[in-house]
């Protein structure tokens, strides 16, 4: 299986992080591409490198790199996961501009009727937000907000975290213990 994952500059960065460890885990064949703006957001908001992240990730790619294989219909991937998704992002990638990596592998991916996910990682939305992510939709691409749910009880933040990646892992159809599935 091949993944590429997107971490854009949108306060939520552990998603991305935790999904590309559990991409690793499962010896999933993992493209990460981090916008400069992500960058800065992990060194805020978390204790974990961009050395780190290139190191547990198979490929990674400079955001401004259009002339990536990911940015090529040719290049063959499952899926495309962006994770946080910045409202920037979103709208970049529901009004067709591909100005950089991540923008264009989602173009791509959307075009070859590949699976997209899109995690937006905002509050309160505003019209336009919700618009794009409609447009999106009906373009067939899964947009799941980072919303943790609480009936499996998280007792920690790092379960919250985990709660989505489970929720994404599910979706890829990769086998995870992440959270509790709900039972009655």
């Amino acid at each position: 299986m091949r993944v590429i994952v997107g971490i854009t500059g949108a306060s939520g960065v552990i998603y991305g992080i935790r999904l590309i460890e559990e991409l690793n885990k499962n010896n999933i064949e993992t493209h990460v591409i981090i916008s400069d703006v992500a960058c800065d957001i992990i060194e805020y908001e978390t204790s974990y490198t961009i050395d780190y992240i290139k190191e547990i990730s198979s490929y990674t790619y400079n955001e401004n790199d259009l002339f990536a294989i990911i940015n090529s219909g040719s290049f063959k991937v499952d899926a495309t996961v962006i994770i946080p998704c910045s409202m920037k992002t979103l709208s970049a990638i529901a009004n067709g501009y591909g100005d950089n990596a991540i923008t264009r592998a989602c173009d791509v991916t959307l075009k070859e009727r590949r699976t997209l996910i899109i995690s937006p990682r905002e509050t309160p939305l505003r019209t336009i937000h919700l618009e794009n992510m409609t447009n999106l939709s009906r373009e067939g691409a899964i947009i799941l907000p980072a919303m943790p749910g609480f009936y499996h009880k998280p007792e920690s933040i790092e379960e919250q975290v985990d709660f989505i990646i489970g929720k994404i892992l599910d979706i890829l159809d990769i086998n995870n213990n992440l959270f509790t599935k709900w039972k009655q």
